[in-house]
C-alpha cells in the first residue's frame, strides 16, 4: 500500500490496510472455530516498534482476534532476563534456512496507562549479551515460529534492495503532479518536532544524572580544600542543570498535550506542503514489476537444492534473463522454440535445463497466437 502522506503507522492500520485484510486475506477461521478454541486468531500482523500499542494491540485481538507481533519498547539493561533462562533453540526461517538462537518465554502485561493486556515475551539473547524483545497476541503459535516471523523482517530490507537494484522499483515514471486535498489527515509537524526535542532533552538529563551519581560515588576528602571545592561546584552545576532539564522536560510534555497529534493537509504551513506525483502510471508498472519477481521467485524455488541457495538461483536467473536467445517459430507444429545460448559451467547447464523442463511441462501458448511455447539450450547437456 502506498502513502504519499504519512498519517501515522496506527492510524495506517486502522483504516487501511487492516479493513482490507480481514476482506481479501483467504483462509481465515470461521467463527465457529474462532469461538471453539479461544487462542485462534484470524491472521498475524508483523510491524516493528513504531506501531507499538498496547491499546491498539488489545483492539485487534478483541475486536477482530488478528495476532500482532512487535519489538517491545522500554526494556533497558536493568530489565534483562536471567542468563539460564535462554536455551538454544532450532528456528526454520521463511526462506528455509535453519538458525538457532538463544531464546526465552514468559508472559507479560503491557500498558502502563489505559489499556493493558496480557502478551507473550519472546527475547533473544545476542553473542554481545543484548536482550532483544519482541510480544505477541499469536498465543497459539510455538515460539520459535513467531521469532521466526519477527527476527526475519531484514529480508523486508532485503527485497526492496533487491527490487531497487534488478527491477528499478525507485525509479520515477511519472513527472506529472497533484495537489492533497484540504481534508487529507496528516501527522502534526509541530507535535513531530515536539516529541524531539522531549526526546534530545530526555537524553541530556539521562547524561547529567549519571555524571552526579559519579560526582557521588568519586567524592574529594574534605580535607584538601581547593579539590573539594572544585568537586562541589561541579556537582552542584550538574544538580543545577538535571533541575533545568526537569524543568524543560515539564514544559515540553503540557505542550505535547495540547498539540493535536493529527491536523488536516489544509492546516499544515506552506513551508511544510508539497506535491505529490500522478500514481497511476506508476502503480501499473510497479504490478507488472511484483508479478516479474513473483515468476522470477517461483523458478527460483525449481532451482534451489541443497547445493544451491536462494541467493545462488536468483544470480543465475538474471544472467539467464540477460542471455541471447534464438526464437524459432514452427508453424507446422504450432511450436514457437526458444533456443537459449548456454552458460560456461556445465553445471549451471544442468540446472537450466532442470528449469526448462518444467516451464516446458506448463505448455504455455504464446499470447495470440496458437503456438505451444517451447525452451531448449543451445549446448550440449553436460
Amino acid at each position: 500500500m502506498e502513502k504519499v502522506v504519512d498519517p501515522g503507522m496506527l492510524k495506517t492500520l486502522k483504516e487501511d490496510i487492516v479493513p482490507r485484510l480481514l476482506k481479501d486475506v483467504p483462509n481465515q477461521p470461521s467463527q465457529q472455530k474462532l469461538d471453539s478454541n479461544p487462542h485462534l486468531n484470524r491472521f498475524i500482523l508483523v510491524f516493528d516498534r513504531e506501531g507499538y500499542s498496547p491499546g491498539f494491540i488489545k483492539e485487534m485481538w478483541q475486536k477482530h482476534r488478528i495476532g500482532c507481533i512487535t519489538y517491545k519498547k522500554f526494556t533497558g539493561k536493568d530489565n534483562d532476563w536471567p542468563i539460564e533462562t535462554f536455551h538454544n533453540t532450532d528456528v526454520n526461517m521463511p526462506d528455509g534456512e535453519l538458525v538457532t538462537m538463544r531464546l526465552a518465554e514468559q508472559g507479560s502485561k503491557i500498558g502502563s496507562d489505559g489499556p493493558k493486556i496480557w502478551v507473550r515475551e519472546i527475547r533473544k539473547l545476542t553473542d554481545s549479551g543484548h536482550q532483544t524483545s519482541l510480544i505477541s497476541t499469536a498465543y497459539d503459535l510455538p515460539h520459535n515460529d513467531l521469532a521466526a516471523r519477527m527476527f526475519s523482517r531484514w529480508c523486508q530490507e532485503n527485497f526492496f534492495r533487491y527490487m531497487m537494484r534488478h527491477y528499478a522499483i525507485d525509479l520515477i515514471v511519472e513527472y506529472g503532479t497533484d495537489d492533497f486535498p484540504d481534508t487529507e489527515q496528516v501527522v502534526n509537524p509541530a507535535r513531530r518536532e515536539l516529541e524531539r526535542t522531549r526526546n534530545s532533552l530526555n537524553g541530556k538529563l539521562k547524561n547529567r544524572r549519571a555524571k552526579f551519581i559519579s560526582q557521588g560515588l568519586h567524592s574529594e576528602p574534605e580535607k584538601d580544600t581547593k579539590k573539594y571545592k572544585k568537586w562541589e561546584k561541579k556537582k552542584a552545576e550538574l544538580l543545577e542543570e538535571i533541575e533545568l532539564f526537569e524543568c524543560q522536560i515539564d514544559e515540553v510534555k503540557r505542550q505535547i498535550k495540547e498539540t493535536p497529534k493529527h491536523i488536516n493537509w489544509g492546516e499544515l504551513e506552506d513551508k511544510d506542503k508539497f506535491q505529490r506525483l500522478h500514481s497511476g502510471r506508476k502503480q501499473l508498472i510497479d504490478t507488472v514489476r511484483m508479478v516479474a519477481y513473483r515468476a522470477e521467485t517461483a523458478m527460483a524455488g525449481i532451482l534451489r537444492s541443497k547445493t544451491v541457495d536462494t541467493a545462488a538461483a536468483r544470480q543465475l536467473l538474471i544472467d539467464l534473463f540477460s542471455t541471447e536467445a534464438d526464437i524459432l517459430p514452427d508453424k507446422d507444429k504450432k511450436i514457437l522454440c526458444v533456443r537459449i545460448h548456454g552458460a560456461s559451467r556445465p553445471a549451471a547447464n544442468r540446472l537450466l535445463d532442470k528449469l526448462l523442463t518444467r516451464l516446458n511441462e506448463s505448455e504455455i501458448i504464446y499470447p495470440g497466437t496458437n503456438m505451444r511455447m517451447y525452451y531448449e539450450l543451445g549446448v550440449k547437456k553436460g
